[in-house]
């Protein structure tokens, strides 16, 4: 038997101190709610014993009813997380949506965290194209009608903030040297135990913003490494929270870097217009803003982003526009979260640009140039992606021993990090070289790469 439900039955105490909410009464509207959805319940009075007193919980969408129903009653929204439940389905559709509020957005990043670790059915919630137009607007609108002082809220010394933005860094680290599927779970129990907390106390509007600027980076890094782990539905949810979370910072820079972010995983999926849209988005929003790190990532997405539609020349005018903002970075003018918007990082995208365009002259140098300053600086995964980019270029020359040497060197670094997408680029080189099987160089690859798709799956 579950242990009781003590934050249910203090909510319906409230509420029957509140309104005269009796368990029958309550059981009755529960069963109206759901009439008006065609469903025929027959929930009583013994149905709340069973979900107060021995902690039982129904299926969906009786939680979400069951919320609906004391939020009546009390006069404020209830989610079913509040009493311990979950709505699976109104979650997967909630966390699409740019909320009417922080605090709103903040308890939706608190319920994905939570199916997150679960392993609940929202974490195999679907990649919705759709889904992106309405926030990217909402952003944008929103950043035009108002002028912040972007300095501010960075301003603020508070030591809680200053903690946060450390274990950011921290867990930055471990996503770029170690891959995002290596320590989601512990940013998770981080950002849900310590940092959305401080979001629901009063603080002055200067504090108040950098709280939520601190929040919306940390959703973010949630979002990017379950991209980078695979699970693109969930990413793409957490990534449309952090940006309403970066819309209340009244920081637009960092809402264009989650635009940047999530233009890389439309760009990703194929959907190949709606990233030239969002990297488009993120630029005009941040027109005048002095971050030329971020603009050097909108560039080089959207470059990206024109190669993959065929549009040679404008992608070869925005790889040029990259370069010439990363001379303009001021490393301690930038943010922590654009550490990593570097040379190798402009370079290598740069590089899958021209690969898409099939310029294997410019794939050879970008790529590179990447590969040898990322393998510097110890980035594997980074490396892998510049080495898969080479060999894909060297398949398209016909060049397949050189193809199949820069594949080996790619499985070898996928090997030593925990990052789905470095598995993709493997398992596409696989497929790539199979009418290639013969060849020595070939065997080799493949040997290893059956290794690594073994122990991924």
């Amino acid at each position: 038997m579950s242990e009781p439900n003590k934050a249910l039955a203090d909510l319906i105490a409230e509420a029957a101190e509140r309104a005269r909410c009796s368990w029958a009464g309550l059981a009755r509207r529960v069963n109206d709610l759901g009439a008006d959805l065609g469903l025929a319940l027959r929930y009583d009075y013994t149905a709340v014993h069973r979900w107060v007193k021995r902690g039982e919980k129904p299926r969906p969408p009786v939680p979400a009813l069951l919320a609906r129903a004391l939020s009546e009653k009390l006069g404020r929204t209830v989610r079913p997380a509040e009493f311990g439940m979950s709505d699976e389905e109104s979650l997967a559709a909630r966390s699409l949506g740019y909320q009417a509020s922080p605090a709103g957005t903040v308890e939706t990043i608190v319920e994905l965290g939570r199916a997150d670790i679960g392993r609940r059915s929202v974490v195999k919630a679907p990649f919705v194209l759709a889904a992106l137009a309405a926030p990217s607007r909402n952003w944008l609108i929103s950043t035009l009608a108002e002028t912040v002082d972007e300095r501010g809220p960075r301003a603020v010394g508070m030591r809680q903030v200053a903690g946060i933005r450390e274990m950011f860094a921290l867990f930055q680290e471990m996503d770029v040297m170690r891959g995002g599927g290596h320590a989601r779970t512990a940013l998770i129990e981080y950002m849900n135990s310590y940092v959305m907390p401080l979001t629901r106390e009063r603080h002055p509007e200067p504090v108040r913003r950098a709280v939520y600027e601190a929040a919306a980076e940390q959703a973010y890094l949630v979002g990017w490494m379950a991209y980078d782990d695979g699970q693109h539905g969930l990413a793409q949810r957490y990534l449309i929270q952090a940006l309403r979370l970066a819309d209340a910072s009244g920081n637009p820079v960092l809402g264009a870097h989650v635009l940047a972010g999530l233009s890389d995983l439309a760009n990703s999926l194929g959907h190949h217009d709606e990233a030239l849209h969002l990297a488009r988005a993120g630029k005009s929003g941040i027109a005048g803003v002095d971050s030329a790190a971020c603009v050097a990532r909108l560039r080089v997405l959207e470059s990206r982003a024109h190669a993959a539609l065929s549009n040679s020349r404008a992608a070869a005018s925005a790889v040029a526009k990259a370069e010439e903002m990363l001379g303009r970075i001021v490393p301690e003018n930038e943010p922590e979260w654009a550490r990593f918007i570097d040379l190798p990082y402009i370079l290598g995208e740069a590089a899958h640009a021209f690969r898409d365009l099939r310029s294997p002259a410019d794939v050879e140098r970008f790529a590179g140039e990447s590969v040898a300053m990322s393998g510097s600086q110890g980035r594997a995964r980074r490396s892998a992606f510049g080495h898969a980019a080479l060999a894909r270029s060297a398949l398209d020359s016909n060049d397949v021993e050189t193809a199949a040497a820069h594949a080996l060197s790619a499985v070898d670094l996928a090997s030593s990090v925990n990052s789905s997408r470095t598995i993709d680029a493997v398992r596409d080189l696989r497929q790539r070289l199979a009418p290639f099987a013969s060849i020595p160089e070939v065997a080799t690859f493949n040997d290893r790469a059956r290794h690594l798709l073994g122990l991924a799956a």
